[in-house]
């Protein structure tokens, strides 16, 4: 199990995209991670644009980025929910000045803007939030994952193999 002793957050929110939610949810269960789910608080159950229900273990404001090694934000709209709670903005940007892994594939990349993080570093997203990105400070391109420092991004949910590879090796190596 090459996470042994790993513990990862799980951000969650209204509308998100179920593959991009439960693919790294298990994904990092089955590498061995401690995988904690984590919602604003505005529900203790949120559904995915397709109606499937994600149940929360806590929230963002009763979690501290010193007891994790990463924070992971699935798109859909639920980054839209999400930043409007600055409990979970706050977290994202915990991370990142932590130099801890911050990992956000799709319309994700709309926390990062919120937590202002994206500002001198390249990306990648959904193509229809690059002008987001962009006006946030980011170099956009358009590569199925991109690594800058411990931010790891993708642009959908076919990039989620080698979004979760990425991933997984950075985590493995943060020792």
């Amino acid at each position: 199990m090459e996470l042994n002793g790993k513990k990862i957050l799980i951000l969650v929110e209204t509308f998100y995209n179920e593959f991009e939610f439960w693919y790294p949810y298990y994904r990092l269960k089955e590498a061995g991670a401690d995988v904690t789910v984590v919602g604003s608080g505005s529900a203790e159950t949120y559904h995915s644009k397709s109606g499937l229900p994600a149940k929360v273990d806590t929230t963002a404001d009763a979690v501290s980025v010193e007891d994790f090694d990463g924070v992971v934000i699935p798109g859909g709209y639920a980054p839209d929910h999400m930043r409007r709670y600055p409990a979970m903005v706050n977290l994202v940007k915990g991370f990142d000045s932590a130099g801890k892994l911050v990992a956000a594939i799709c319309h994700a990349g709309w926390m990062l803007v919120s937590a202002d993080i994206v500002r001198g570093r390249k990306v990648t997203s959904y193509f229809s939030i690059k002008d987001d990105l962009v006006n946030a400070g980011g170099e956009w391109v358009d590569e199925e994952v991109v690594v800058d420092g411990r931010l790891v991004t993708s642009r959908t949910p076919d990039d989620l193999p080698a979004f979760m590879r990425t991933m997984i090796k950075l985590l493995k190596t943060e020792d």
